[in-house]
């Protein structure tokens, strides 16, 4: 059955509160938070200051998403929000000695630590790196902006990074993050994937607990 995490996003931040308490009487396992500085992403949301609120007011586990062009120069702030996953873009670092030894440190943290790739990035691009993390976020979608379609050819880049994993013996999760809701989350799950995250899907269901639940029995 795969995990869900649904996103911070689309909810608007003064009411982000007020969301995280609707999620957590449904059977979600994760939330995603996405962080973006306006940078790396065009758009701008979630300070860790107001990450620091959620986890203060919350008692799901935090998948923390950081779209960010700095992430060495930031991601200790987040550790004050105690987050279970914390995961940050191969992108965003153009110096790999410098990302082989950011996911040594947050690894040191005993935080679960995830590398996420664009839809453009190749898999092979992150191959060398797979033993220094345990979870890779594949975006299937381009990262910044809500409510976009999913892009199909993710399904091939799942499978690919999933025989990889299973060919070294890895122990890694993938993650998957853009456009999923229940029409193609069986494809999703059927190519590899642990965990999905779900924006819009969920944000926009009448019914979150009873939405959350159909979708894990699609993945049964």
């Amino acid at each position: 059955m795969i995990k869900i995490s649904p996103s911070t996003n689309p909810e608007k931040e003064e009411n982000l509160i007020n969301y995280v308490k609707i999620l957590e009487q449904t059977s979600a396992d994760y939330l995603h938070c996405d962080v973006m500085d306006g940078v790396f992403v065009e758009n701008k949301c979630l300070s860790y200051n107001k990450l620091y609120e959620v986890s203060q007011n919350s008692t799901i586990a935090l998948d923390v998403h950081l779209m960010v062009a700095n992430p060495i120069q930031v991601w200790k702030k987040f550790l004050i929000c105690k987050p279970t996953i914390l995961t940050i873009h191969y992108e965003a670092i153009k110096n790999k000695a410098h990302l082989i030894y950011l996911l040594r440190e947050i690894k040191s943290k005993h935080i679960m630590v995830g590398l996420s790739i664009k839809p453009s990035t190749e898999i092979n691009e992150i191959k060398q790196y797979l033993p220094l993390v345990d979870l890779v976020l594949i975006m299937s979608v381009e990262p910044g902006k809500s409510g976009q379609s999913f892009i199909k050819s993710s399904i091939n880049r799942i499978e690919y990074l999933k025989q990889i994993i299973l060919e070294n013996n890895y122990n890694i999760k993938i993650e998957v993050d853009g456009g999923i809701n229940e029409n193609n989350v069986k494809d999703v799950y059927n190519a590899g994937a642990n965990i999905v995250v779900m924006g819009s899907a969920v944000y926009n269901s009448a019914n979150k607990i009873d939405y959350i639940n159909k979708i894990k029995a699609l993945t049964k």
